[in-house]
C-alpha cells in the first residue's frame, strides 16, 4: 500500500485538477450562452436566404448564368475543415478531422483533393497527411461577418477561376450543449433544387428580373452560409468543452473520494500497527 505522504500528494494534485476543470466548465458555459444566442438568431435568416435562392434558381430556364451555379466535371476538390484553435473539448475536433480525412481517402478517392483549414487543431493534423493550401486560425480572434466574408470571397474566386471544381465544408453543427453533429455541406457549386410548385413564377412579380436577383443573392448567400457554418462550429466548441470539463470534474471528484478512502484505510492500518507494537512491547517488558 502506498505511504501516506504519497497519497496526500495525489489527493492534492487531483483536487487542483478538479478546480481547473470546474473553472473551465463555467467559462465555457458563459461563452456558450453568447455563441448559442448568435447562431440561434442567425439560422432563420440564413435558411430563408438559401431557400429563396434555391427556389428562384429552380424556376429559371436552364442555367442561372452564374459561374457559381455551373457544375463541371469534378477533378479538383477543396475541403474546408472547420475546427477550433484549442483542445480539451472531447471528440469535437477529431470527429471533423476524421470526416475530412475520409473525404480525401474515400469519397473523392482518385481526385486531386486539397484542404483549407479554419482552426489550429485541424491544420496541425491534416497537414501531416494531406495538402493544406491555407489556414485561417485568426478568424476566431474576433469572429465577425466581415472576416468570414474575406474567406468566402477567396473560395468563390478559387471556384470561378477553375482552380477547384467542387468545394465542401466540414464542421460541427450545434444541436445542444451535449450534442454536436458533423455536417458535410456542399459550398460550391450551388446546389439546385427542383421546384415543387410549378406556379411559383406566377405568384410574384420580380423587379428586376429573377436572373438579376439571383446574381445579387448568390455572393451574399455564400458568405452567409460560411459564416453560419463557422458560427455553428464556434457554439459547438463551447458546448463540447463544457460537457468535457463537466465529465472531467466528475471523474476527478470520484478519484479524489477513492484516494481519501484509501488514505483513511492506510492511516487506520498505520495506527493499528503502532498500537500492536506498543502492546507487544508492553507484554515483552511484563514477561
Amino acid at each position: 500500500m502506498a505511504n501516506l505522504k504519497e497519497i496526500r500528494n495525489r489527493i492534492s494534485s487531483v483536487s487542483s485538477t478538479m478546480q481547473i476543470t470546474s473553472a473551465m466548465k463555467m467559462v465555457s458555459a458563459a461563452k456558450l450562452k453568447k455563441a448559442q444566442d448568435a447562431i440561434t438568431a442567425m439560422r432563420p435568416y440564413a435558411d430563408k436566404l438559401t431557400e429563396l435562392l434555391q427556389s428562384l434558381s429552380a424556376t429559371l430556364e436552364g442555367n442561372t448564368g452564374s459561374v457559381y451555379a455551373t457544375e463541371r466535371e469534378v477533378n479538383n476538390v477543396l475541403v474546408v475543415a472547420i475546427t477550433s484553435n484549442r483542445g480539451l473539448c472531447g471528440a469535437f475536433n477529431s470527429n471533423v478531422i476524421k470526416q475530412a480525412s475520409n473525404l480525401g481517402t474515400s469519397t473523392y478517392s482518385g481526385k486531386n483533393v486539397h484542404y483549407l483549414t479554419i482552426g489550429k487543431k485541424g491544420n496541425d493534423v491534416l497537414k501531416k497527411s494531406f495538402t493544406v493550401t491555407a489556414n485561417n486560425n485568426e478568424v476566431y480572434d474576433d469572429l465577425t461577418f466581415d472576416k468570414v466574408a474575406v474567406i468566402a470571397n477567396q473560395l468563390m474566386e478559387l471556384y470561378a477561376n477553375g482552380t477547384y471544381d467542387k468545394i465542401v465544408l466540414v464542421y460541427n453543427h450545434f444541436k445542444n450543449a451535449a450534442t454536436q453533429l458533423v455536417f458535410t455541406e456542399q459550398f460550391l457549386p450551388i446546389k439546385k433544387v427542383e421546384s415543387s410548385d410549378s406556379n411559383v413564377s406566377l405568384d410574384y412579380i420580380f423587379e428586376p428580373s429573377k436572373a438579376e436577383i439571383v446574381e445579387t443573392l448568390i455572393p451574399k448567400s455564400l458568405k452567409t452560409q460560411l459564416y453560419k457554418a463557422i458560427r455553428d462550429s464556434f457554439a459547438s466548441e463551447h458546448g463540447a468543452r463544457m460537457t468535457a470539463m463537466h465529465k472531467a470534474t466528475d471523474n476527478a471528484t470520484e478519484l479524489r473520494n477513492q484516494l481519501k478512502l484509501t488514505y483513511n484505510k492506510a492511516r487506520q492500518a498505520a495506527i493499528t500497527n503502532e498500537i500492536l507494537e506498543i502492546v507487544g512491547g508492553a507484554e515483552a517488558l511484563n514477561g
